[in-house]
């Protein structure tokens, strides 16, 4: 079968792969459609410090199941979302309940191969059925990283959430926040991206290429912060603003990291008793979450998607938008 490789950074092409050998207690899927986002860029520019070459790409997931496991009943080609993600069942967070951040994950097309290819094979109970179309099931995963950054953040319909960054994984917390009800504020450079935010969910734009961040924040909030800064950005200038102007107990949750270290005014943990929160991955509790949302039509997913091409074509989509 065909498989997009990426051999080496910037080396990407559709290759022939070996055939599935079938393993009794997965699910045999055909895979159907696979988003792209920053994550497989990095990888394509060799920025990504968890990937390892050649890596199949692949892990935003559209299938359809073609043949249960072994102990099974006679399978429905269901249409399906599925969970990239690995977990040993044994290390502290899985014993807190918390596979997302297994500290021996490996996510599909980063750490092991992933779903750029025709057929792949998972562990039922990381599939996710739904009655969406194809290209809506994609994006399913991308989207619950951001619930799940809400989800650590305890919003609610009563805070006011500034998100800053409206890339993929912002949307997705952006989506988040407003499905839950709480007055989003969505931060970015591009006045495409506020527009898609708008239509997400967000009640007011900050463009930080013209409109100072301070002053904006402090305005929408009565002088206060709001009370929840999402960062989805992962520069050392945005990890501090999201300290510096949120409110007085409020959180701050990361979902990007950043690429170098990042020097902080300490005090502020302190003085505003700073509830600090990191966001890996997502739990499955997310992904019906971000189903339910999609079934309820309450995201913009035509101006979300910005290009959909061929398995052949997408060696030189990765090029151009590198």
């Amino acid at each position: 079968m065909k498989a997009l490789v990426l051999k080496a950074p910037g080396e990407a092409a559709v290759e022939a792969v070996p055939d599935i050998v079938r393993n009794p207690d997965q699910v045999l899927l055909q895979v159907r459609s696979v988003g792209l986002c920053g994550t497989d860029l990095n990888s394509f520019r060799g920025k990504n410090p968890l990937i390892t070459y050649p890596r199949i790409l692949g892990h935003e997931i559209a299938a359809t199941i073609v043949e249960g496991t072994s102990n099974a009943d006679p399978v429905q080609k269901a249409s399906v979302a599925v969970m990239p993600y690995s977990s040993c069942g044994k290390c502290p967070a899985c014993r807190q309940s918390r596979p997302n951040t297994c500290q021996f994950n490996q996510t599909m097309g980063v750490q092991r191969d992933g779903a750029l290819t025709e057929y792949i094979q998972v562990s039922p109970d990381k599939l996710f059925p739904a009655d969406l179309p194809v290209p809506e099931l994609s994006l399913v995963e991308p989207l619950s990283v951001g619930f799940h950054a809400v989800q650590r953040g305890r919003i609610t319909a009563r805070d006011t959430v500034a998100v800053i960054g409206s890339g993929g994984v912002g949307m997705g917390a952006i989506a988040g926040a407003a499905f839950r009800g709480a007055r989003v504020i969505a931060i970015d450079l591009d006045s495409g991206k506020l527009e898609i935010a708008r239509k997400t969910g967000a009640a007011h734009l900050i463009n930080t290429s013209s409109d100072p961040l301070p002053e904006s924040l402090s305005d929408l909030t009565n002088g206060s912060g709001p009370d929840v800064i999402i960062e989805a950005v992962g520069r050392p200038d945005t990890f501090r603003a999201a300290v510096e102007h949120v409110a007085f107990a409020g959180r701050v949750v990361y979902i990007g990291y950043a690429k170098e270290p990042v020097a902080y005014e300490t005090r502020l943990f302190v003085q505003k008793e700073l509830d600090i929160l990191g966001s890996r991955n997502a739990l499955p509790e997310n992904f019906l979450q971000v189903i339910r949302m999609l079934e309820q039509k309450r995201f913009p997913v035509r101006e979300y998607i910005t290009a959909t091409v061929t398995l052949a074509e997408a060696p030189q989509m990765l090029g151009r938008w590198s």
